[in-house]
């Protein structure tokens, strides 16, 4: 198969996972967007369960739907044709430009998935190549691209790059300690056509006086021959995170903050972008709560989704997270869920597929925490789509967001007066506000944070259980705001990166 773009594509490589790849990557984008030029993301192959879901209701890895809004273009599958979601166990489910096609065991996914993947990643790039030939495609690489045992079968780092005969850059990430190591160390591990594919080094999130590197960067420009590109400062901005471990990371210090906001940071977290709106509302405070902790008393703790729903629900009862949340709830907290996290709230959860089940002798049946009353029931088919809603809580608004989840909840008290229905038109999500103000309620909506006046009425909900003046419902834009960030993101690249070494 021939794929050859008109502009030489550019590849993001790092000498470790979290070495700051997917951020560069989307800089990459916007700069060339601001250039003239006409980027095109792309990840051969993403392991992450923060996800998104295209117009054509297709699942992407998030981080590469960044990687396209920053380069001006609507994401879509082929972006990511590859995309492995974790389900605990050392299993993941498959993802092919955006369909579940199976899941596999970490021992045998080379064996078995290395052809259709690396086929799913030749028909992508072939689909965006029909698209815009004129385009330049920006690649992002997976984890460190020289691990010794894994490199004969790397569908997205090396072996990409000698296909498309791209010029890589090669990030380290100097917080970590160990730069010159990191380096020298991942190009010492290459073959020497796959060294001569490095055009430059990015030297990431340094800290302090950078004239203080000036003998480290001429040494490594020395002992590799590859020029240092540039050194890219520590950004105090905060980006959606790659995966659940950038999370242990991700800290929060407001000192203006009214409320907190608890989140359980359950063990197959998925989709935690869900939660990125909150970090930037000046009155509240976000923290994580494992399992194992003490839940505390946080003025509103939010259940995030999850990759398996009933594995997750398990660890909640076994630690007796799900016994503090019943109380907490019961006394006057109030806790919200966010699609697995609202099927954890209900009455049961059956699993006639034992496609979420802890083991294959598990009963199919399983008891919720019993907050809604509700019955969610685990099928074949995933839904995952797009949406545009009215809803009906706190006050009328329309909201935009996308569902993707194989479980389907029904009502079991259809008569029951105390809950609300959360949308007009559609079973997405419901609501029980209590005689104390408080509330327990949830939604299958991912983004529904997103929708800014909504999400100030939903804070409001809670400021007013704490006898707080409501915040002002002003017309704001989450697209805006995320334009925001990758502006200053762009910025700080150009001024600190030459990239036209490698253009």
């Amino acid at each position: 198969m021939n794929i050859e773009f008109k502009n030489t594509p550019i590849m993001v490589l790092g000498t470790s996972s979290g070495a700051g790849k997917s951020l560069i990557a989307t800089a990459i984008c916007r700069y060339l967007k601001r250039k003239g030029e006409k980027p095109i993301p792309f990840k051969g192959q993403n392991m992450s369960n923060n996800a998104w879901v295209d117009k054509q209701g297709r699942e992407m890895a998030y981080s590469q739907a960044l990687q396209a809004w920053s380069a001006g273009l609507e994401p879509s599958a082929e972006m990511n044709p590859v995309l492995l979601k974790p389900k605990g166990d050392c299993t993941s489910e498959v993802i092919h430009l955006g369909k579940s096609v199976g899941s596999s065991k970490a021992i045998t996914y080379y064996e078995d998935w290395f052809d259709s993947g690396w086929e799913a990643i030749k028909k992508g790039l072939k689909i965006l190549l029909k698209s815009d030939k004129e385009g330049r495609l920006v690649l992002e690489g997976a984890g460190s691209p020289v691990e010794v045992n894994l490199q004969h079968k790397d569908l997205t780092n090396l072996k990409l790059a000698k296909f498309l005969r791209a010029n890589c850059i090669l990030v380290a990430d100097i917080e970590r300690g160990g730069v010159f190591a990191q380096i020298i160390g991942t190009i010492a591990l290459m073959k020497p056509e796959e060294k001569r594919l490095i055009k430059g080094i990015i030297i990431n999130r340094f800290r302090g006086d950078k004239a203080l590197f000036e003998t480290g960067k001429t040494w490594i420009e020395k002992e590799t021959g590859i020029p240092i590109l540039g050194i890219l400062p520590w950004l105090n901005e905060i980006f959606p995170p790659e995966d659940s471990l950038d999370l242990l990371e991700r800290k929060q210090t407001n000192q203006r903050a009214e409320l907190e906001i608890g989140i359980i940071k359950l063990p197959r977290i998925s989709n935690f972008s869900d939660l990125d709106p909150f970090f930037r509302e000046s009155s509240i405070q976000m923290r994580w709560i494992e399992p194992s902790e003490d839940l505390g008393k946080p003025d509103v703790l939010i259940i995030p989704g999850s990759k398996q729903t009933i594995k997750d629900l398990e660890s909640l009862n076994q630690t007796g997270m799900s016994n503090q949340i019943i109380n907490y709830s019961k006394n006057g907290g109030t806790v919200f869920g966010i699609c697995g996290g609202l099927q954890m709230l209900g009455k049961s959860l059956e699993d006639p597929n034992k496609k979420e089940s802890i083991n294959d002798l598990s009963n199919f049946s399983h008891k919720g925490m019993n907050l809604l009353p509700i019955k969610t029931t685990f099928g074949e088919v995933k839904r995952n789509s797009q949406r545009e809603e009215i809803v009906s809580w706190p006050k009328n608004k329309i909201v935009k967001g996308f569902e993707m989840h194989y479980g389907k909840s029904d009502l079991i008290d259809k008569k029951n007066s105390d809950i609300i229905s959360l949308f007009k038109n559609s079973s997405l999500g419901w609501v029980i506000e209590k005689e104390d103000k408080s509330f327990v309620g949830g939604t299958y909506l991912h983004g529904i944070f997103e929708n800014d006046q909504w999400r100030r009425q939903w804070i409001n909900k809670i400021r007013q259980n704490k006898g707080l003046n409501e915040l002002n419902i002003k017309e704001e834009n989450n697209s805006d705001y995320r334009e925001s960030l990758l502006d200053l993101l762009t910025d700080s690249f150009a001024k600190n990166i030459n990239l036209e070494k490698v253009l």
